[in-house]
């Protein structure tokens, strides 16, 4: 008995304790690309439109007035053009857009979200203020859109709330239609809505951290309808996404 116990002693002190797994912090999840159209592939026979990060909404080309989108090839790949801008005496304006059906994944709520769009455009092709890329009008429940002002050439992020139809406008402060390509980006955080140009910071402005957006109405490019002549883009556009988060 008393040699069990010594060589059950001797085994205890012999073997050495093993350390406890360090268990990872999980990892803190990050923005999520929900939309992507490089244009690269044009467009199809049917006039559609492909998306390019498998969680998006392929895109329809609406038309009036003979109004086509045109495909071409630029510095990083195809890239589209709009119909030109009409003359205020013309009695035909052809018109265009890029349209993609309603998608919950372009309805950030009050999380934090990202759009943003290539452009080259010139002073000259604007009429009223261009929309670029956006999702919900005004006069709708809610809104996020890229536009380019037409006194100045500025980019403008603009975002309205549900249950509000007061407007926050964040502009550059430097203008973008100059006939160069320009990489805009809006950028919605909590309280702060921005601006970037070529990657660059150009403006900030306070909105309500509780503006909430949300709509039922399709993604758009080029425009918002076809109601007016106004507002519509003549430009080129490229590298349209959305991120969430």
């Amino acid at each position: 008995m008393k040699l069990s116990s010594r060589l059950l002693v001797l085994a205890l002190v012999a073997v050495p304790a093993v350390p406890a797994l360090a268990v990872p912090p999980a990892a803190a999840a990050g923005p999520v690309l929900v939309a992507k159209y490089t244009f690269d592939s044009g467009a199809s026979a049917t006039g559609r439109v492909a998306e390019q990060s498998g969680r998006g909404v392929p895109l329809t080309i609406r038309s009036a007035e003979r109004g086509a989108v045109r495909f071409a090839k630029g510095p990083t790949g195809q890239h589209a053009t709009l119909p030109a801008r009409c003359l205020t005496t013309a009695k035909i304006c052809p018109r265009a857009l890029l349209e993609g059906a309603d998608d919950p994944d372009l309805d950030p709520g009050t999380r934090g979200f990202t759009w943003a769009a290539s452009v080259s455009v010139a002073k000259a092709q604007l009429a009223g203020s261009p929309n670029v890329v956006q999702k919900g009008v005004v006069t709708t429940e809610s809104q996020w859109k890229l536009q380019i002002g037409q006194t100045h050439g500025k980019a403008q992020c603009v975002v309205v709330g549900r249950g509000n139809a007061k407007p926050y406008l964040v502009r550059a402060s430097v203008s973008v239609a100059d006939g160069k390509w320009h990489k805009i980006r809006c950028q919605r955080s909590g309280a702060a809505l921005s601006v970037y140009v070529d990657g660059a910071l150009k403006g900030r402005t306070v909105i309500p951290a509780t503006l909430s957006i949300a709509n039922d109405k399709p993604l758009r490019i080029g425009g918002p309808n076809f109601n007016t002549r106004k507002d519509m883009f003549h430009g080129s556009v490229d590298d349209v996404y959305a991120q969430l988060g």
